[in-house]
């Protein structure tokens, strides 16, 4: 018989780690007596990161003896001691690998439902002093598991577990574990395991998402820079230049996505090389691409005034997934300023292929001198069938608001591009559903940095990219193009994620094992190598940077 042999709970608490603060309810300690478990928390619990945990689906954390056993004989630790590895039930019996999601199990008098295995964040890995303790979770398939409660009531320590009922295709915790987290995923397994009412809707929506997905597709365009010729510069507007390149011996170039960038590296521009990224502008080609640039800049300046016909430059294939989708939705492109040059190419391609689709062209500039390519833009708006077009100029008439967009008609079925200042994009999102459009169909572009992701962290100030600070490495060389510098490599820091937070680089992480997907950045040049492997390895041209340090000069997209 099942038992619960602990009961433990923690309020959410900042802690200091890795120079950081860390806002985490993963600090566990048992209580003596009976407590309420109610809807969404026992008594006197708490969590500090509730996108990741707590919620009515992830009510109470569990996890077994058993697995405590087992890391103090694998680690070589005899300080492991109940609520360390975060759980409110410490249980003898319930092991991961036979309870199954959709388990019903009384305790006391509450009675749950197993909803999802735990999600292995790297809290846990802070709170034992193991940073491979969320990869071993899942490597060793003992991740404990969330109940969702069925009844409140009280439990205490010393109370038997029972089984009320069996959950739906009888998946245990470790099966459904390893099918999100592990490669080699079986279909017929993916197809049962979105069929358990139980199971949490992020899990389900993870597994349809699996489902759904098609082949990975061959990589476009090719591995690292490749030189192409400028074939001519022309003048936009006051600011804004296109420069025209091509394949210095004439072959055909891949083919890219309307919207989709190129990234350049400048040698003339600076010593090392400045990395910068431009939007493709006009029709997707196989003879030529095109990218505007505004000058606003060292390099920027550097393409305006120095390339001429004949120079030429190192590109990275085209890249980016802010594309236009291929379907008959009613299409609203909105962009500020040279945010218009993704957009641009979208309305090229629309244009192209004459698109019998409602197209909305919504651009701000500050006036009519500053305002590139509003002759092309409309000319392609006048060759569809259904183009509308407004244009907006600051000086004149103040900023673009919700209420002038509520003017335009525009419908809630669109999908929606935006490209422009993060302010602009952010207002005009805003708008966007606040007028109806449904938020997953408003997609925008952002040059420079992405906005961290680092779960719990709190306190955290905004600094610009800088070298680490320190002795200099005498490594590979590391660009984060995004973030603009390039640093060489200290063997000091354990892995490309601890440098990347060294360099003040805006990194994307909820975990730091080989099973976090939000490590995963794209690598323009260059090649990394792991340690440890990680469990599901990335795409090819991707690197899992929290595991991996460069194994030549490397070029990132961070």
């Amino acid at each position: 018989m099942a038992r619960l042999v602990s009961l433990n709970v923690g309020l959410p608490k900042d802690v200091s780690w890795q120079g950081r603060t860390v806002h985490t309810g993963i600090f566990k300690y048992p209580v003596e007596g009976p407590l309420m478990v109610r809807r969404l928390n026992v008594d006197g619990d708490g969590q500090g990161d509730l996108g990741g945990h707590g919620g009515e689906n992830r009510a109470v954390l569990v996890y077994q003896r058993e697995s405590y056993e087992h890391w103090r004989s694998f680690l070589g630790r005899d300080d492991l001691a109940d609520g360390q590895f975060g759980e409110n039930f410490t249980v003898e019996g319930l092991p991961d690998d036979e309870v199954c999601v959709g388990d019903r199990y009384r305790i006391g008098e509450a009675e749950f439902e197993v909803t999802q295995p735990r999600v292995t964040c790297f809290r846990v890995g802070m709170r034992l002093g193991e940073p491979r303790m969320p990869s071993l979770l899942v490597a060793h398939h003992r991740p404990g598991f969330y109940l969702r409660v069925i009844t409140e009531g009280r439990v205490q320590a010393g109370d038997e577990i029972v089984r009320t009922r069996t959950g739906r295709h009888a998946m245990t915790i470790a099966d459904i574990d390893a099918l999100l987290y592990l490669p080699d995923r079986d279909r017929e397994a993916l197809r049962k395991a979105v069929d358990i009412p139980a199971l949490s809707p992020g899990w389900q929506t993870s597994f349809r998402d699996l489902l759904d997905a098609a082949a990975p597709a061959e990589p476009r365009g090719w591995r690292g820079f490749r030189p192409l010729r400028v074939a001519r510069v022309v003048p936009e507007s006051a600011s804004v230049a296109s420069i025209h390149l091509a394949a210095d011996d004439g072959a055909p170039l891949p083919r890219p996505e309307p919207g989709q960038y190129l990234t350049l590296r400048v040698p003339g521009a600076g010593n090392p090389a400045p990395v910068r990224s431009y939007s493709l502008s006009a029709a997707p080609s196989e003879s030529e691409y095109r990218i505007s640039v505004k000058r606003d800049g060292v390099v920027s300046g550097y393409l305006h005034t120095s390339l001429t016909p004949g120079a030429v430059v190192d590109v990275a294939a085209p890249r980016g997934d802010f594309v236009l989708t291929d379907d008959d939705r009613p299409v609203v492109l909105l962009s500020a300023g040279i945010g218009v040059t993704p957009v641009l190419a979208m309305l090229h391609a629309l244009a192209a292929a004459r698109s019998p689709r409602p197209v909305w062209w919504v651009h701000t500039a500050r006036s009519a001198a500053e305002h590139a390519f509003a002759a092309e833009a409309h000319r392609l708006l006048a060759s569809l069938p259904h183009g509308r077009e407004h244009v907006h100029y600051t000086s004149e008439q103040g900023r673009l608001t919700a209420s002038v967009l509520s003017t335009l008609d525009l419908p809630a079925a669109a999908v929606a591009y935006l490209c422009g200042p993060d302010a602009f994009m952010s207002a005009m999102r805003e708008a966007l559903v606040s007028l109806g459009i449904d938020p997953a169909n408003v997609h925008s572009e952002l040059f420079g940095t992405l906005p961290a992701l680092n779960p719990g962290i709190t306190g955290a100030v905004t600094v610009t990219p800088h070298a680490p600070a320190g002795a200099v490495g005498t490594g590979p060389a590391v660009t984060f193009a995004r973030s603009g510098i390039t640093v060489p490599w200290n063997d000091g820091y354990p892995s490309l994620l601890e440098f990347a937070e060294a360099c003040d680089v805006p990194t994307r992480w909820s975990c730091r094992t080989g099973v976090c997907h939000n490590c995963v950045t794209p690598v323009l040049s260059g090649s990394v190598r792991y340690d440890p492997d990680p469990l599901e390895p990335p795409a090819p041209g991707d690197a899992l940077v929290c595991c991996s340090r460069p194994g030549e000069d490397l070029v990132l997209d961070l």
